[in-house]
């Protein structure tokens, strides 16, 4: 055959061909006639996924705060009231144009955390009206049992940030029934109770909260103790201008301002149900910390066994330099006897609870 003939042949096979070629263009999808891959196989897993557990007014906080910080590339949310997950998932998924986080995902199965580099746990119980201190963190201490080894299971080098209540004694907790070493766990402890405390003194200062230095340690709640030796604005110590400042001697009675510090969520809960955006806005504080290793200091909450004179294994907030893998170190900060004898007191008092927990 010469080639003439040849080309004319292949010509009228591929003409026959057309009809057919022409039918499977018509049934292709979309998608499929918007875009040629170039890759195929299993999609990369997430680098910087956060989950939140819990969703909420307290999760959900942390999650739109942590998203506007830009901080995530997915965001796992989990819950097992499935209802109210599918809608906050849905309603955060609908505001995906005006966010950079590419991925929001949801379930009440744990296989959806899987990969998660942070996994933030607001999930827990309230305090019962009458209820004792010891049958609240029980009560709290079973739900845990049934959650944090689901987190460690599916993300083996997570870091996890407790933030439910009280979240010293169920950071202590969740590092138990984690196996996690303890720089990975950590408790979202005073960061809360200083941004407050730095808020309240800049205030009657007329400055702005960052320009204020002032640490609270020890116990999120009562018995947190107000380093008032550390005091300063742009390196003047407070108490060189008022040797009585947060004492009771004090003729200006800062002390009040500590006061407020402890009793703020209780007026903020009496006044509209709950506490939400500042623990949201400083959970995600702590989570840009660790994502973007930036070795930056936060009061949060740690096992401070051997430090400052306590035996006991019980965590506590003490200044902490966080980086990518967690809690890196703790600063041993200059505290005069009766701040050690405080921080000693908030920890005896956790003690007296933890010590008597039952299956942790």
């Amino acid at each position: 055959m010469d080639s003439f003939s040849t080309a004319l042949s292949i010509g009228t096979y591929i003409q026959s061909l057309m009809p057919a070629f022409s039918d499977a263009l018509k049934m292709a999808s979309v998608l499929q006639k918007l875009i040629t891959p170039l890759f195929s196989g299993p999609p990369e897993p997430p680098r910087n996924k956060v989950t939140v557990v819990g969703v909420g007014q307290v999760g959900m906080a942390c999650a739109i705060s942590i998203l506007l910080k830009e901080l995530a590339d997915e965001l796992a949310l989990v819950d097992v009231v499935e209802d109210k997950l599918k809608g906050e998932m849905m309603d955060l998924q609908h505001g995906s144009l005006f966010l950079k986080t590419p991925k929001i995902v949801a379930d009440k199965d744990y296989s959806v955390t899987a990969n998660s580099r942070i996994v933030v746990v607001t999930a827990g119980v309230r305090q019962q009206e009458g209820e004792s201190r010891l049958n609240l963190v029980q009560r709290n201490v079973n739900i845990f049992k049934h959650i944090v080894p689901q987190i460690v299971r599916y993300s083996p080098d997570c870091i996890i940030i407790v933030v439910s209540n009280p979240v010293d004694i169920l950071t202590y907790v969740t590092w138990k029934l984690s196996g996690l070493p303890k720089h990975r766990v950590i408790g979202s402890g005073t960061n809360l109770d200083s941004a407050r405390f730095r808020f309240l003194m800049a205030d009657t200062l007329g400055i702005h909260p960052s320009s204020f230095n002032g640490w609270i340690l020890g116990e999120h709640g009562d018995t947190s103790v107000p380093v008032w030796s550390g005091t300063n604005v742009a390196g003047v110590n407070l108490q060189t201008l008022n040797p009585d400042i947060g004492t009771d001697n004090d003729d200006e009675n800062w002390k009040e301002t500590h006061k407020k510090v402890v009793d703020s969520a209780y007026e903020v809960i009496k006044l509209k149900g709950y506490t939400n955006w500042a623990i949201g806005l400083s959970v995600a504080d702590l989570t840009e910390s660790l994502m973007r290793n930036m070795n930056r200091i936060h009061p949060v909450s740690t096992m401070v066994k051997g430090m400052y004179g306590i035996s006991d294994e019980v965590y506590l907030s003490l200044p902490c330099v966080l980086n990518n893998g967690g809690v890196a170190s703790v600063v041993n900060m200059t505290l005069t006897d009766e701040e050690v004898a405080q921080l000693q007191a908030s920890a005896n008092t956790l003690w007296d609870i933890q010590k008597d927990l039952q299956n942790v």
